[in-house]
């Protein structure tokens, strides 16, 4: 019967021993799993930051295309008028040529 007591005893100083070790690993895990959730917090910060910055850029690239843009239609435009005016002058020498 004694010896029936001692196991038992030693059974549940067992089981203390394993869930103390248990809630200790969990509490571990808890402060570092919030250590990590707060690094990604700080960087997702940043990271927003930098998203915002180059989002600006990018709009001020954006009104610099539309200039571009502008620019390349007017050239565009002024070559149409010169071809327009070239071809004209060539039709009329061909013209001229076919019936002279």
């Amino acid at each position: 019967m004694l010896q029936s007591a001692t196991v038992t005893a030693v059974a549940w100083s067992a089981i203390g021993l394993l869930a103390a070790t248990l809630i200790g690993s969990l509490y571990y895990l808890g402060s570092r799993i919030d250590a990590l959730a707060a690094r990604i917090d700080g960087r997702l910060d940043r990271l927003e930051a930098r998203i915002d910055g180059l989002e600006a850029r990018i709009d001020g690239l954006e009104g610099r295309m539309e200039g571009l843009s502008e620019r390349i239609d007017a050239l565009g435009a002024r070559l149409d008028a010169r071809i327009d005016a070239f071809t004209a002058r060539i039709d009329a020498d061909i013209r001229r040529h076919a019936t002279g």
